[in-house]
């Protein structure tokens, strides 16, 4: 009906001309009602016919929208990853991240979320969220997990004598004033603990929830703190320029934990796997800066 002729229309789809005589007819067959009117060796379009093709063409309209929205999905284009992040990589690290990899990917839809690491371990279990990025929970089956071992790190004022020193010890921060998280949190634990075996003065002058806030109180002169890896490199990334912290090796070393959370149970889009590799490459190549930054 498009091309006008049995002819033109093999020629259009590569068969001859009896092979689309054969499918028209077997059509015809199939549907019970004919959709040509055959005369003097040409075929005209009955009313069935004209309804048929209105049909037709909205079924392969829908087709080749899928098909496109198909290629998308494979080339990672398209679909939808719900993303659930911890405080300290979700100022910074996690959306700059995210800036890069949507730029190109106008038909990825993705959910993001701030959340503590408990509700994000419980996110992810539940199967409510693609991804999460926290600190390191207890093994779970419900949960598969990809931990990293990230080193704490010294936050100084940049003016501040110990600048420039290349590693700070308990016994260079003996009774100064510090900003620590809460009591029970893994890094306050090991940090009060590396101050009570040193023999040194352990003084909390500001107890935090993150670490995030503790960079203003530092770069004002309030404090020092010993802070985790991603929120110092988050600061750093942000202005580089202006930077108002120094950022040196702390020892003992002081370990944070966080991981990559998938649902144990489910299996992941290939938008999430994809975008589960650019994170580890992310995580690896902030280890590598941060380490270049304390030579």
């Amino acid at each position: 009906m498009r091309s006008g002729s049995i002819s033109r229309a093999a020629r259009s789809v590569g068969r001859t001309q009896p092979a689309v005589s054969t499918m028209v007819q077997t059509l015809e067959d199939q549907l019970g009602f004919a959709l040509f009117i055959r005369s003097h060796g040409k075929l005209t379009p009955t009313p069935e016919a004209y309804f048929f093709l209105e049909e037709c063409e909205d079924i392969l309209g829908r087709v080749e929208r899928t098909e496109r929205t198909l290629e998308r999905i494979s080339s990672l284009q398209s679909g939808k990853l719900k993303i659930a992040c911890h405080p300290a990589a979700s100022s910074a690290f996690l959306p700059r991240l995210l800036t890069r990899y949507l730029k190109d990917r106008s038909d990825l839809d993705v959910s993001f979320i701030m959340r503590s690491s408990d509700v994000i371990e419980d996110l992810i279990a539940s199967q409510q969220y693609d991804l999460g990025f926290a600190e390191t929970p207890q093994p779970r089956a419900s949960i598969r997990q990809t931990d990293y071992d990230l080193e704490c790190v010294c936050v100084l004022p940049k003016d501040d004598p110990l600048a420039s020193a290349e590693v700070v010890t308990p016994d260079d921060l003996d009774g100064r004033p510090m900003a620590v998280l809460f009591d029970e949190h893994g890094t306050a634990v090991q940090t009060e603990a590396a101050f009570r075996s040193a023999g040194c003065h352990f003084n909390k002058r500001i107890e935090l929830r993150t670490c995030l806030p503790g960079l203003q109180f530092v770069a004002a002169g309030l404090c020092v703190m010993v802070c985790d890896m991603i929120t110092a490199y988050s600061h750093l990334t942000q202005d580089p320029e202006k930077a108002r912290l120094s950022i040196r090796r702390f020892r003992p070393q002081i370990s944070n934990s966080v991981s990559i959370l998938t649902p144990g149970y489910a299996t992941q889009s290939m938008a999430g796997q994809d975008f589960i590799g650019e994170l580890h490459t992310a995580v690896e190549q902030m280890q590598i800066e941060i380490r270049d930054k304390l030579k």
